[in-house]
């Protein structure tokens, strides 16, 4: 199918109150081409209501929105709950937009459900497609949350919605629109579904490469057994340690506000949270810092970095390998330097502190408060296997590290896809670019 080339403002089109469009199309107000509705919370005094066969869409299924159909909800609700609030049922193929926290997200009912208060639906008439709705309302989700008020829940007020109008096409233009971003969206959602894929078959890997459970080719003596230790079997040539005895923990620097803007390079929690390696390339904040404390809080090469404290409990000792030396830079007091003394290949530790049972480890030694948190000395206690070898090490480390270069391609891949269709999106829904 051509795409015929784009028209300037020109003959053929028209200023609207929703800007220019073509001649052929209109401004249509949103009621007079859809159904408008809203939902209820039914009463969660009454057990009742709750836990039925009906799907409710709520706050809680954010995450399920912006993915074109939304097909499950956190929560149900029984006939009961639908008779006694002012929940109604939404025919399948209604599209759902949240006015309230996580504005602007949108979706289009797989199935027949109900909302609650905090959303808009519409189911379609005639002349409006929903795909074709929902890509125009998934396009406008930077105004929805411009015009979005309130101080705790930001909110778009129903006033809004009664005044709203579309551009809209002739029908069998708006399926077209939809076909060709259809299109599209199949495509990332078909990489996301391969990195997923990819990234379960990488943490099976470092499973089995980092606690020598599978061993590559060229390592391991012939008929090699395994010995039994306090984490389980490993290979006859593998050491099991304490990270204690590996290496010296130094907890990072606490300064006051007013030492933070000028001074030196510092490295702060969120330079390194959930980033596996650190470099000079990283534009770091600046502190007010001694000579004598760059001495004690310096970074070299090799060194790593664990998180001392997270809010969420998986984000407890994530680490990061200082892939440098980094002169005259100090780091926070959020982070724990953990420095060895020369038995882990530079590349074995961008991987080994990130294996799930290493992980798991960690985690199930730290510490809740307000929020999760790892000292020295449980760090210090936690045991590491690793080959003495070294050039295992680094084989080990280079099949990983291409597993990730591969997934980085495909993220890669699925981002410039997904700006592909962001343009595709402005030029189509606007009509600047015609698919007849």
């Amino acid at each position: 199918m051509a795409i015929a080339s784009q028209k300037t403002k020109r003959p053929g089109y028209k200023q609207t109150e929703v800007g220019v469009i073509p001649e052929d199309w209109n401004a249509e107000l949103m009621d007079s081409v859809a159904k408008r509705g809203s939902g209820h919370t039914p009463d969660k005094q009454h057990p009742e209501y709750w836990d039925g066969d009906i799907k409710w869409i709520s706050l809680k299924d954010s995450d399920r929105l912006d993915e074109l159909y939304i097909c499950d909800t956190a929560a149900t609700i029984t006939p009961a709950g639908i008779a006694n609030s002012s929940a109604i049922m939404h025919a399948a193929g209604t599209v759902v937009l949240s006015r309230d926290a996580g504005v602007g997200k949108s979706a289009i009912m797989r199935d027949a459900m109900a909302v609650s208060q905090h959303f808009m639906a519409w189911l379609c008439g005639p002349r409006l497609d929903n795909h074709f709705l929902y890509y125009w309302l998934q396009s406008k989700k930077s105004e929805f949350e411009r015009i979005a008020f309130g101080n705790t829940i930001k909110t778009i007020g129903l006033p809004y919605f009664k005044k709203l109008k579309i551009p809209l096409p002739p029908l069998h233009e708006q399926q077209m629109v939809a076909a060709a971003l259809n299109a599209v969206g199949a495509l990332i959602s078909g990489l996301d579904q391969l990195i997923a894929k990819k990234r379960d078959i990488k943490t099976a890997a470092m499973q089995q490469l980092l606690t020598g459970k599978r061993r590559l080719p060229g390592f391991g003596r012939a008929k090699a057994g395994f010995k039994v230790k306090e984490i389980g079997a490993i290979p006859e040539e593998w050491e099991v340690k304490a990270l204690g005895e590996l290496g010296q923990f130094k907890n990072g620097i606490n300064k006051d506000k007013e030492d933070f803007g000028h001074g030196f390079p510092f490295v702060n929690l969120l330079d390194v949270f959930g980033i596996p390696k650190v470099s000079s390339d990283i534009d770091f904040g600046l502190v007010n810092s001694s000579t004598a404390e760059r001495k004690l809080y310096e970074l070299r090469k090799g060194d790593v970095l664990f998180v001392r404290s997270s809010v969420k409990p998986d984000g407890v000792g994530l680490s990061t390998l200082v892939q440098e030396d980094l002169p005259d830079t100090v780091f926070s007091g959020f982070l724990i330097r953990y420095r060895d003394s020369g038995q882990l290949a530079l590349e074995y530790k961008e991987h080994c502190f990130g294996e799930t049972g290493f992980r798991g480890k960690l985690i199930a030694i730290s510490t809740i408060s307000a929020n999760t948190n790892i000292n020295q000395n449980a760090l210090k206690g936690l045991q590491l296997a690793f080959p003495t070898d070294k050039r295992e090490q680094k084989a080990i480390a280079a099949v990983l590290s291409d597993m990730d270069a591969y997934i980085a391609a495909l993220e890669s891949r699925r981002d410039k896809t997904r700006a592909i269709k962001q343009g595709m999106m402005q030029q189509l829904l606007t009509g600047k670019i015609r698919l007849v």
